[in-house]
C-alpha cells in the first residue's frame, strides 16, 4: 500500500504530545512548530509552538489509519468530501522549506480565491507555480489550497513574474 500524508485533528494544545507518541509507535508524523519568544516580567524565552493548532500530519498507508486513530489524544482524520483528506507531498515540503527559510511565520484562515496564475523567479520557492492570494506592499501570500491555509512571509514583488493567461 502507498503511503501518503493525513492531517490528523488533535486535542487542543496535544500536538507535540501525539507528534511523539506516533513516533514511538514507528508511524511517521510532522508537527511544525514556529519559533515565538514570550516576555514574562522577567525573562524572554525562545519557544517552539504548532504551527497549525490541533493539528499534526501523518505519513501512512490506507492500512494504518486505524492505528494512527488509537494514539491518545487524537480525535480524528480530516476528512474532505467523506474520505480522509490526503496532503499534497509538496505542501509538507513546502511547509518544511517555509519554516526553515523564515523566522517569524504567521498563519491565516481564508477562503481561498483564484486569483492570478504566477511564477516564483527567484528565492527558496523558485520556479513553483501558484495562486495568488494577496499582495500587500511587499508581502506576498502563498496558498496551500487542500490545507485551508495561507502562509505568508516577506517577499519582494519583483521575485514574481505573472504566468500568461
Amino acid at each position: 500500500m502507498e503511503e501518503r500524508w493525513y492531517a490528523v485533528y488533535t486535542k487542543p494544545r496535544w500536538e507535540k504530545k501525539v507528534s511523539e507518541s506516533l513516533n514511538l509507535k514507528k508511524i511517521q508524523s510532522y508537527c511544525p512548530l514556529k519559533k515565538v519568544i514570550r516576555q514574562w516580567s522577567d525573562r524572554k524565552k525562545l519557544l517552539y509552538e504548532p504551527l497549525f493548532t490541533s493539528y499534526v500530519f501523518v505519513h501512512v498507508s490506507d492500512k494504518n489509519i486505524r492505528e494512527v486513530k488509537e494514539v491518545d489524544g487524537v480525535i480524528n482524520l480530516v476528512h474532505w468530501l467523506g474520505k480522509p483528506a490526503v496532503i499534497k507531498d509538496e505542501e509538507i515540503e513546502a511547509i518544511r522549506t517555509f519554516l526553515n527559510e523564515h523566522s517569524n511565520v504567521q498563519l491565516e484562515k481564508v477562503e481561498v480565491a483564484i486569483n492570478d496564475a504566477v511564477k516564483v523567479a527567484r528565492g527558496f520557492l523558485q520556479d513553483r507555480e501558484g495562486t495568488v492570494v494577496a499582495i500587500k506592499n511587499n508581502t506576498v501570500r502563498v496558498a496551500l489550497p487542500s490545507l485551508g491555509y495561507v502562509m505568508y512571509a516577506d517577499l519582494e514583488k519583483s521575485s514574481i513574474t505573472k504566468l500568461p493567461s
